[in-house]
């Protein structure tokens, strides 16, 4: 009702303004000599037809938009459209009178009210924006104020540091302006352009590049800092949030253009500081015609499908356009959960939840003879080094013997393409965890060699928010008040998003051809006490003062740094600059043994058999298994097994 309250009030104001443009135009036009017979005679053929001409100016606005436009956010291209509509309306009015009979109009009354109208509707909507802006407001307080209104008025206003003079800037700075609402006031603006300093945006002075953004904080009390440009690459971004970080301000930032595209900048669009802005990472750019030739139109398998990585991976796929996806996982609700997002999100999707093992062959035959995959993504796996070196038998079991139970399974429905997910844990392992996952990757290349199968592996370290990872740690431990735990000052972990290890995952997958170890480009490593004093800053508060950080030692089979690539791998690059793939190595002799004397069912009878020695037992096979497996305590001192 109120929308249409406003537009009468518009219409109204421009039939006024129409037919005010046209009378004055007359004026002008005979000098305003109102008792001259040419004067009489002209403003008479205007009475006879001013409805008319009432009607096709106000019929011009309409078709140019001039009643839907948001008035209160009038800018350029709003007066653009103005001074369209006000010509438009000329035109017509021109053609009406030449066209209606012998009545006409001197051409000097046209051009004058054309100017005129412009100016007076352009005027009135200007005027419309200020009275929103400070409708049940004081006008005169609110200006000598400035941004923030009564909130400044009373004390509690935010003062804010904008990073970046663009138009990004300069948008953010408008809309924090016009609403004082929100408490907010924008003090100065920096920019690293040489030519924006000591000049003014929007009315607030650029005092200075990033680097003097912890002065500049402490100059003008800055509370918050926004991060205004959406062009910026990653890396930028990582160093302005880094100068950041040196203060003790919030720091929000805008997105990036991809994801404010066709829409105006606004306070809504702003979002708080993410853990993954420090990363400094560039997009993954994916060759998506290599992609689809893989999985376009087949049917996929994952395994694990309902954890961090192979729920992504589900995501991601069905955006291919497979047959179907098959998700395979033996818990249930992870996957329930996963089943019900994909459903709304790809209807079309021949969708299927497999509840099974990759320990259990019987279970697995019968679930690649019911669905005859084309293709295998491997992400079924115990991951956590901790409680795999206390249960050093079950590592053994899921990781080796049910990598081995995929890979036969593969190779017998004759999969045409097998992708395993690998760790960088895998790489000279000094735990239970990386020993079969490497364990498994020299299955993968010897069976490789046997099959028509294409297997390939892929190694990565830690990603962000997965399940169990450091990240959801941390916030825990700062939601419970601290301390937040880190097992050593120098450790060091490489870190990927989710979203960017399974596009690479993908993407490897469409390179492979059989028998390669992927590894992708992890970046810079991070420190695990600098990612723990970040998330504590992301979160509002002050390390070792609001939470306490303590160093609990490191826990047995756990690094200080971790490798990609073994020395004797070496590493090619690809055709994507984020992939790199290494040199196959020859599988341990003791391996090939295994494999080669009685099948799938004499390295079964194996397992069993390690499942029933004792732990000792079980790291001194895997050993045997990886002789470069070198187990250490917590004191990185190596352990011996006599």
């Amino acid at each position: 009702m109120v929308k249409y309250i406003r537009i009468a009030i518009l219409v109204i104001t421009d039939i006024l303004i129409v037919n005010i443009s046209y009378i004055a135009a007359f004026l002008i036009r005979f000098d305003f000599d109102v008792h001259g017979a040419l004067f009489d005679t002209w403003i008479n053929v205007y009475a006879n037809n001013y409805i008319q001409i009432t009607v096709v100016n106000i019929g011009a606005f309409v078709l140019l938009g001039l009643y839907t436009s948001m008035w209160r956010y009038a800018g350029t291209e709003e007066l653009f459209k103005i001074v369209l509509a006000a010509a438009l309306a000329s035109l017509m009015v021109l053609a009406y009178m030449s066209f209606t009979g012998p009545q006409y109009m001197p051409r000097g009354v046209y051009i004058a009210s054309l100017v005129m109208i412009t100016a007076l509707v352009s005027a009135s909507r200007l005027a419309y924006r200020f009275v929103r802006n400070f409708r049940n407001k004081s006008p005169l307080k609110n200006f000598l104020l400035g941004a923030g209104g009564r909130a400044a008025a009373a004390g509690n206003v935010t003062k804010v540091m904008v990073v970046g003079a663009g138009d990004a800037g300069a948008a953010m700075i408008g809309e924090i302006r016009s609403h004082p609402e929100y408490g907010k006031k924008v003090v100065v603006a920096v920019d690293d352009d040489p030519s924006k300093l000591g000049r003014r945006i929007m009315g607030v002075k650029i005092a200075g590049g990033r680097r003097r953004i912890r002065a500049l904080a402490r100059k003008h009390s800055v509370k918050e800092i926004i991060i205004a440009i959406p062009s910026a690459s990653n890396k930028v971004i990582q160093e302005i949030v880094g100068e950041c970080n040196r203060t003790a301000c919030k720091i929000r930032i805008l997105p990036g253009l991809i994801d404010i595209i066709n829409d105006k900048v606004s306070i809504s669009k702003l979002r708080d500081l993410s853990i993954e802005d420090l990363l400094g990472r560039e997009a993954v750019k994916l060759d998506t015609r290599e992609i689809s030739g893989y999985l376009e139109g087949k049917i996929v398998m994952i395994t694990g499908g309902g954890g961090s990585i192979g729920s992504e991976l589900c995501r991601q796929i069905a955006i291919y356009r497979p047959r179907r996806i098959i998700a395979l996982d033996i818990y249930e609700n992870s996957v329930f959960e996963l089943s019900t997002e994909m459903k709304a999100k790809f209807p079309r999707l021949e969708f299927e939840v497999v509840i099974g093992s990759v320990r259990s062959r019987g279970r697995l035959e019968e679930v690649f003879q019911r669905y005859k995959p084309h293709v295998v993504f491997h992400a079924a796996a115990h991951k956590h080094v901790p409680l795999m070196e206390k249960h050093p038998r079950e590592a053994i079991t899921n990781n080796i013997l049910g990598t081995k139970n995929m890979l036969d399974l593969s190779d017998i429905y004759a999969v045409e393409k097998f992708v395993m997910i690998s760790t960088d844990k895998a790489v000279n392992p000094v735990n239970v965890m990386g020993a079969t996952k490497r364990a498994s990757e020299m299955i993968l290349q010897e069976i490789n060699g046997r099959s028509v199968t294409s297997y390939s592996a892929v190694r990565f370290g830690n990603v962000l928010g997965s399940n169990g990872s450091v990240l959801p740690i941390f916030r825990k431990q700062i939601e419970a008040g601290g301390p937040v735990t880190v097992t050593h000052t120098e450790i060091k972990r490489y870190f990927m998003t989710i979203p960017e290890a399974v596009q690479l995952v993908i993407q490897a997958g469409a390179m492979a051809e059989g028998g390669e170890i992927f590894v992708l480009d992890m970046g810079d490593p991070m420190k695990i006490m600098d990612l723990a004093e970040n998330v504590i800053k992301l979160s509002g508060y002050t390390p070792n003062v609001d939470i306490d950080i303590a160093v609990t030692g490191l826990r047995p089979g756990e690094k200080l740094y971790e490798e990609l690539l073994m020395a004797e791998e070496g590493v090619e690059k690809t055709a994507h600059d984020k992939i790199y793939v290494g040199r196959p190595v020859k599988a341990n002799p003791r391996l090939r043994e295994m494999l080669e004397t009685g099948g799938s069912e004499n390295f079964e009878s194996k397992i069993m058999e390690v499942i029933g020695m004792s732990d000792r037992e079980a790291r001194e096979w895997l050993k045997e298994l990886v002789p470069n497996y070198a187990p250490v305590d917590s004191n990185l001192a190596p352990l011996k097994f006599e």
